[in-house]
């Protein structure tokens, strides 16, 4: 089984926000590959289901984002996965919008949901999804921007994005990073 996680924020106000475009990656892949329904377990919602002939356990923690690591910890535990069958989804400003690249390790780069999750796992060897959100130019406007809404002119790359990351889950699955990576670039060509 592989534990899949997608880092935002539970409040119905921030669903929009750039920090949450990991729950968007989460709910993209569970209706594209037809999860189970969204239901309450280890301090978020799960949602189970088949990626490329692999069990995934999605999980999208209800913590907020700073105490991500309670949620993820809780199933890892519960399910006895090592780091290296947990793949978080999260924003990442270091990429362009819509710019997608996945690693395993690694530091949490200011993070807080990557932070949370190294502190609670004890070991930050897990595999990541980064997902492009662009940097706003100057740190002092960090924060505003991964907590601003999406704007209208991103909808095109987003959108193509995330269904992109859908489609070339079953890649991810299988434990091709790189065919992922390239699958996704390929398909989000015109928008980014």
């Amino acid at each position: 089984m592989k534990l899949w996680v997608g880092l935002g924020n539970p409040e119905p106000g921030m669903a929009r926000q750039r920090h949450n475009i990991g729950f968007m990656t989460l709910d993209t892949i569970a209706i594209r590959h037809g999860f189970s329904p969204w239901r309450q377990r280890f301090k978020g919602l799960v949602a189970e289901g088949v990626v490329g002939g692999e069990k995934v356990l999605g999980l999208k923690p209800m913590t907020y984002m700073n105490a991500s690591g309670e949620s993820v910890q809780q199933a890892a535990a519960f399910f006895k996965l090592a780091p290296e069958a947990i793949t978080a989804f999260h924003d990442e400003l270091d990429l362009v919008p819509g710019k997608v690249r996945v690693k395993r390790g690694g530091g949490a780069a200011g993070h807080n949901g990557l932070r949370s999750m190294d502190r609670q796992l004890g070991s930050p060897d897990y595999w990541r999804v980064r997902l492009g959100i662009g940097h706003p130019g100057h740190k002092d406007r960090v924060t505003g921007h991964v907590l601003g809404d999406f704007a209208k002119v991103d909808r095109d790359w987003l959108i193509a994005t995330l269904d992109a990351v859908a489609d070339a889950a079953p890649l991810l699955a299988a434990g091709k990073p790189e065919d992922f990576m390239t699958r996704v670039a390929l398909q989000t060509q015109d928008v980014n």
